[in-house]
């Protein structure tokens, strides 16, 4: 029998903590059942080892871990390429091994839910070219969360990753993806590294027009996490600035 690949969430408080603040309890926004299940497997692939060493301290503060941490199988996923986009895509079927001898491996992101916008995508893919069982375990993804709390179009949408930061290229986007809402009546979702999150909604707002509605979701599942919504004009009219150490998704459709 080959194990399983289980994807296993992670919070979304990832570096967002300041200097001497305690960790929320995971219970807050995991399924028990989800720590459970982590704190069984011996057997994880990850985008950073360190981080998913944090995660399992967490979890072993709750639920016991299989065995000790130093003890447990941990790999990281090969890094993105920096050459071509022509360029051979890693062989990531030896990290799967452990599942094709008939152990179960953990799959997990930084933040949030595996393989959506993350790379573990990658290797979920080639689970299934080796016929092996994926399992997807509930938990937070900020973008669904977002989408939910924006009162935008849940029925059609669209998550298109970041913008270009350069001026002229990144409002020729912005106004793509506003034309592309009209004519579908879809909603955009995008993201930006936190730093630069008062930036994109300057440009944002310098580009839309006064019509369309923009959704900002911040710090989801976090205390003092906040989610509004309004069009334009609106937006334009009261000066915001967002943090620039913690997450943000927008979200717009046109009018």
């Amino acid at each position: 029998m080959s194990g399983r690949l289980i994807l296993v969430p992670n919070t979304l408080d990832l570096g967002t903590l300041r200097a001497g603040s305690a960790l929320p309890d995971l219970r807050g926004v995991l399924p028990q059942g989800v720590i459970e299940t982590a704190a069984r497997l011996r057997h994880w692939v990850c985008e950073d080892a360190k981080v998913t060493r944090a995660f399992l301290k967490r979890v072993d503060a709750l639920v016991p871990l299989l065995a000790p941490l130093q003890a447990l199988d941990i790999r990281e996923l090969p890094r993105p390429p920096k050459g071509r986009a022509t360029d051979p895509a890693p062989d990531l079927r030896p990290l799967l091994a452990p599942a094709t001898a008939g152990a179960d491996i953990g799959l997990i992101s930084d933040a949030g839910l595996p393989g959506v916008a993350d790379p573990g995508a990658q290797l979920v893919a080639a689970a299934h070219a080796l016929g092996l069982t994926v399992l997807p375990l509930a938990g937070p993804s900020s973008l669904l969360l977002a989408l939910a709390a924006s009162g935008l179009n849940g029925q059609s949408f669209a998550f298109v990753g970041y913008v270009p930061q350069e001026a002229t290229a990144q409002a020729r986007r912005l106004r793509e993806l506003e034309t592309l809402s009209r004519q579908l009546a879809q909603t955009q979702l995008m993201i930006e590294t936190p730093y630069r999150n008062t930036a994109l909604l300057r440009a944002l707002l310098d580009v839309l027009a006064p019509t369309t509605r923009l959704s900002i979701s911040c710090g989801l599942t976090l205390a003092g996490g906040w989610s509004r919504t309004a069009n334009v004009a609106q937006w334009r009219q009261q000066a915001v600035e967002l943090p620039a150490d913690v997450p943000a998704v927008f979200a717009l459709q046109a009018a």
